[in-house]
């Protein structure tokens, strides 16, 4: 599908993570010419994201983590076994894939543990998939390593900042001091009719969010 107002393509895929109790939204994000993808956030339910790709005859090459938690990264490991994709994900967060409680967590809730990053991401730094690019802005908050994804009018936010919400930084390495600096000072200061796409809930706008967030008027 073509995102809102937008002109850049990408398919929104909900997997059911952590057995089955909270939704997460992964994406697919192509190149429309070369069939090139990134997946963005496989976090369960690794065969409704292989459908996905097959119906819309992508080639993935990359997996995408927006920060390190199971629900976002729990069906990395299976998107590199079955196409090979590089998985990225920020080097605050790297860590986290590799603590034995946050494995063994994992394992417990139905998640398979992650293999190690192929590339540790840094704020703009440039991604490219096929003929597209996206640009990684560091935001931290949910967690030290989060980060968002930025092209063509489209931000993949991950659990930074939902439709009327935020992230939780209740959790080991959250930070509501950070989160707030993201938000107000990176993701506030982008064009308004940026297309806002979370880990969680519905899409929406960086205008709106400005104009209505609860957390930020």
């Amino acid at each position: 599908m073509m995102g809102p107002g937008s002109a850049m393509a990408y398919e929104l895929v909900v997997v059911a993570a952590l057995g089955g109790e909270i939704e997460t939204n992964c994406y697919l994000f192509y190149c429309e010419e070369s069939r090139a993808c990134a997946i963005i956030d496989p976090g369960a339910e690794p065969g409704k994201i292989f459908a996905a790709v097959a119906g819309l005859e992508l080639r993935p090459e990359l997996v995408l983590n927006t920060h390190g938690h199971l629900d976002h990264i729990g069906a990395n490991r299976d998107m590199k076994e079955k196409y090979g994709a590089a998985i990225h994900l920020h080097s605050a967060d790297a860590p986290m894939l590799e603590a034995a409680d946050f494995v063994e967590l994992g394992l417990l809730l139905g998640a398979r543990d992650s293999p190690p990053p192929d590339r540790l991401l840094a704020d703009g730094d440039e991604i490219a998939v096929g003929g597209k690019r996206l640009r990684v802005i560091h935001t931290p908050g949910h967690t030290p390593g989060s980060v968002s994804f930025l092209g063509g009018g489209l931000l993949f936010s991950g659990d930074t900042l939902f439709c009327g919400g935020v992230g939780r930084t209740d959790l080991e390495g959250g930070s509501w001091k950070e989160l707030d600096k993201s938000v107000r000072e990176k993701l506030f200061g982008l064009p308004g009719e940026t297309v806002v796409l979370p880990g969680h809930g519905p899409w929406t706008t960086v205008e709106q969010e400005k104009l209505s967030n609860p957390f930020f008027t």
